[in-house]
């Protein structure tokens, strides 16, 4: 009777330990996003460097826990029920993938966004957004800071870019508009050297690999320093850019987030440049080019190209 009974109680035993196993992972299962939840999403290509960066800036800001999602993952059908079962009510969309499917979210859904060199087109209540392209009044306070000696600055984009990046109203800034490529060319082609400088802007529309190589020509044969829009331009010769600091924009975007969580509206579709930049020089085309940059434009540097 007592070996009925022993066998009884190890029956009862293993039956609740398998009860507790399956439970467990049913709960991994099914009830994995309740345990994740997190009120603000968000959408990016974690394999990109600038992506990283806004994530750690808008972490650096949140106090909460923030969910991260590849764009992989959010495809339209899914993006919704995600949302919903994290319990996001604010979704950060990283790159034009992320923001063509954010925005198809409730308007209940604060979306905002960033990555996108200019402000793309969008026409829904409770967005707002940061883009990448450096305003011509960051480059114009380069120059009256360090390079005074840059007094004519020339600048070549379409009227669209020129009334999103240009608000600086300063008369030594001469702008030529054009409508495509072949336009740029020729405007390039037709400056006389009473040009200090030509300032590239990121018009996407105009400047084909052919426009690049026609803007470096002419910079070299009539050493007239090209600013540039990235790194990679200095790299390439240009004699200073200026990028968007992702990190920073991310702080940023945590303090948008922050303040929509806690009921303050977003103005309708307002889109932001970014207020922080990294200093790129190189030292080699400012030689060839007579140019002497001071030491303390040089200390506030990001990197200095030899």
């Amino acid at each position: 009777m007592r070996m009925v009974k022993d066998h009884f109680l190890r029956h009862i035993f293993l039956y609740r330990c398998r009860l507790v196993v399956m439970l467990l992972i049913a709960v991994s299962l099914c009830g994995g996003h309740e345990a994740r939840s997190a009120e603000v999403l968000v959408v990016g290509d974690t394999r990109l460097k600038p992506v990283v960066e806004v994530i750690a800036g808008i972490k650096e800001v949140l106090e909460m826990q923030v969910a991260v999602y590849a764009p992989s993952e959010m495809k339209a059908e899914k993006l919704a029920s995600i949302v919903r079962n994290e319990g996001a009510r604010t979704v950060i969309a990283l790159g034009q993938e992320s923001i063509s499917e954010a925005i198809q979210l409730p308007t209940s859904v604060t979306v905002l966004y960033a990555l996108v060199i200019l402000p793309p087109h969008i026409n829904r209540p409770n967005t707002a957004g940061m883009y990448m392209g450096t305003p011509i009044k960051e480059y114009l306070k380069i120059v009256d800071s360090y390079l005074p000696a840059l007094k004519r600055i020339c600048v070549i984009a379409s009227p669209e870019v020129l009334e999103l990046l240009d608000k600086s109203n300063q008369p030594h800034l001469t702008a030529y508009r054009a409508r495509n490529a072949y336009d740029f060319v020729d405007t390039i082609k037709g400056l006389d050297s009473s040009a200090d400088a030509l300032l590239l802007l990121p018009d996407i529309s105009l400047l084909t690999k052919t426009a690049i190589e026609e803007s470096y020509l002419f910079s070299f044969r009539k050493k007239i320093p090209l600013l540039g829009i990235s790194k990679k331009h200095v790299r390439q010769g240009a004699l200073f850019a200026l990028e968007f600091d992702p990190r920073q924009v991310g702080r940023r975007l945590g303090q948008m987030a922050a303040a929509a969580l806690h009921g303050q509206s977003i103005a309708h579709n307002q889109a932001l440049p970014s207020q922080h930049f990294n200093l790129y020089i190189n030292q080699e085309t400012a030689k060839k080019m007579g140019i002497t940059i001071p030491a303390e434009m040089i200390a506030h540097a990001k990197y200095v190209y030899p």
